[in-house]
């Protein structure tokens, strides 16, 4: 059976939509440290996950929280609620790797963030994911003269590499950031992260664009999607929003609505056919109905690329008419949320 007839498929014409696991789960702050909310397991949150009825994919942290939970609890929970792991995301960001993990200067504890990294690709196998999710948030420096620039590359590239060779039959995708929790991050830009990634000279690496981080960075995200496409990297997204002042995580389309529309116009339009897959972070709101939400809007995108007058679109495009190409973009997104919410 193909990955694709195992994936749950609500709409047979439309995209498969998915979510980061910690969707569903209890978050923290420097504010509320007992969390917002009651604490949850990974049991509990794949739960929870099962009851979005247009989800049919999660990403997993790993070690699975809170920690002591096999690999066959998971599989057999995820089996339950008719969901399929499409990755896994090693924390090698924690405590234990605030100097870093691929870059951090003492050479046992770069060692264990490689290692913490290929047993989760093992679970992953296990598992039968598309990729392991690389995101190497303590990754990076916070002050000048703190590091050499050379040095944090050179680390980075190669651990990165030595994973992409011990495991060729898995895919790697780095999620870049511009900085949090470290001040400046190695993989800080689409730019950036395909060029280490063209230094690493392997074929399983790729990029996963988080929406919101590209943002965050001063990016335009459909640009950057279409320099990732153009060189076949892109493996993956995220989506979300922001005020773009910092990494928000918001239900998609909540603040930034033409950009997200313009951003999966860049998919559609390239080709390009991965999962659609929220990574939100819903504080204060029901996590089940911020998932629904985000689908929701994410159909509507869908709908509306239906809606959009290519020939037109080009045209205007052609001529570089700013005012013409959002009208004709804003016609169709219009009609198609209008129709969602009337549904």
């Amino acid at each position: 059976m193909s990955d694709r007839e195992r994936i749950k498929i609500h709409d047979a014409d439309g995209p498969v939509f998915g979510a980061g696991i910690w969707h569903f789960a209890t978050y923290v702050d420097r504010y509320a440290t007992d969390g917002y909310g009651e604490p949850r397991t990974v049991l509990d949150a794949i739960e929870l996950a099962g009851q979005v009825e247009d989800l049919s994919v999660v990403d997993l942290n790993w070690p699975f929280p809170p920690g002591g939970i096999a690999t066959a609890e998971v599989k057999d929970a995820l089996a339950a609620r008719n969901l399929r792991a499409i990755a896994v995301t090693p924390e090698f960001y924690t405590g234990r790797f605030a100097k870093g993990g691929f870059t951090n200067p003492d050479p046992g504890v770069r060692r264990a963030a490689i290692d913490l990294v290929a047993a989760s690709a093992e679970v992953g196998r296990e598992l039968g994911v598309d990729y392991v999710k690389l995101w190497p948030g303590q990754d990076g420096y916070d002050y000048p003269f703190q590091a050499d620039y050379a040095d944090l590359w050179d680390k980075s590239v190669g651990a990165v590499r030595e994973l992409a060779l011990a495991f060729p039959d898995l895919r790697f995708a780095i999620e870049y950031k511009p900085r949090e929790p470290r001040n400046r991050m190695v993989f800080s830009s689409v730019a950036r992260t395909l060029l280490a990634i063209e230094d690493m000279a392997v074929d399983n690496v790729g990029v996963l664009l988080d929406f919101g981080h590209s943002l965050y960075g001063g990016e335009t995200p459909a640009e950057a999607a279409r320099m990732a496409i153009a060189r076949d990297r892109l493996f993956a997204i995220d989506v979300n929003d922001n005020f773009r002042g910092w990494d928000d995580d918001m239900v998609v389309g909540s603040v930034h609505l033409l950009e997200t529309f313009e951003f999966f116009f860049a998919l559609h339009d390239a080709g390009w056919d991965g999962v659609w897959q929220l990574d939100q972070f819903p504080f204060r709101e029901d996590p089940v109905e911020a998932a629904r939400t985000g689908i929701r809007t994410m159909k509507a995108f869908h709908r509306a690329l239906g809606y959009l007058d290519r020939k037109e679109l080009a045209d205007a495009q052609a001529a570089q008419d700013a005012l013409g190409a959002q009208r004709i973009a804003k016609r169709a997104l219009f009609r198609a949320l209008a129709e969602s919410e009337a549904e």
